[in-house]
């Protein structure tokens, strides 16, 4: 009788140690199909925040169905704007989706996808505020008009970059004159309260024009700079970026492109 219950005890053993093997596979393989994308939900229409608190925009949904398409379930993660490439570096998150600029700087970094948006860098100020802006095309003639503003910029963006490169490393402004924000609505609302805060924000021109459908804000000048926005992930992980941009060309030019362009920039 006794032999029979140890019998018992171990088949019983047995069986719980096979299912926690089955059930780690699953989780294993559940963990496995995960995708983790980072974004900064303050770069309208690209990314951002609806009424309820859920992060949507063009990049979202564009590497939500990509990743889809590619049986990854997907799961998205707000993180400001700088530290996007050190948690893409330290994995803890797998892609990166944030109207990110491809540049050489960033290559060093991370990987990037095929580009999928082009964009330009604009200027945007308070309507009424009395801040003159020469809107020629000679950009000598305009850097000179921007250079004793008080400019709001992201860090990390490559709006603070064009505005370190041509107008502080030019000595045509004085670096204190370029204020860093964390996030594009902080810099908004200080656009908002006046010239004592802040005169004008150099930021990407979609996004611009976002702020821009309030009226009390418009966009005073487009920059042509002719950036690439690309997904990021990790340096390396060439199996993710083929796949992705395998998907991205199938996707881009099709009735789902075309419909997806339309929601967010028509």
């Amino acid at each position: 009788m006794i032999k029979e219950k140890k019998i018992l005890v171990m088949l019983v053993a047995i069986a719980m140690l096979g299912s926690a093997i089955l059930l780690s596979g699953c989780v294993e393989e559940k963990k496995e199909n995960k995708i983790i994308v980072g974004t900064s939900a303050d770069f309208p229409p690209f990314e951002y925040t609806d009424a309820s608190g859920n992060i949507i925009g063009f990049d979202i949904e564009l590497i939500t169905t990509i990743l889809e398409n590619l049986n990854y379930t997907v799961e998205v993660k707000d993180i400001s704007f700088i530290s996007l490439i050190p948690s893409l570096q330290a994995d803890k998150i797998d892609v990166i989706a944030a109207g990110m600029t491809i540049n050489e700087t960033r290559e060093e970094e991370i990987d990037f996808s095929d580009p999928y948006y082009q964009a330009d860098q604009s200027v945007l100020i308070k309507k009424g505020s009395g801040v003159e802006i020469n809107a020629s095309h000679d950009l000598e003639n305009f850097t000179a008009s921007i250079a004793n503003l008080t400019i709001g910029a992201q860090t990390g963006t490559t709006g603070a970059d064009w505005v370190q490169e041509h107008l502080i490393n030019t000595n045509m402004m004085d670096e204190e004159n370029l204020k860093l924000y964390e996030i594009y609505i902080d810099a908004v609302a200080d656009l908002d309260i006046g010239t004592e805060r802040l005169d004008a924000i150099v930021l990407d021109l979609d996004v611009a024009q976002a702020f821009a459908e309030n009226e009390n804000r418009e966009v005073a000048y487009t920059i042509i700079t002719g950036e690439n926005y690309g997904f990021g992930v990790k340096e390396g992980n060439t199996a993710l970026v083929e796949k992705i941009n395998a998907e991205l060309e199938k996707f881009i030019g099709s009735d789902d492109w075309t419909a997806l362009i339309n929601k967010y920039f028509e």
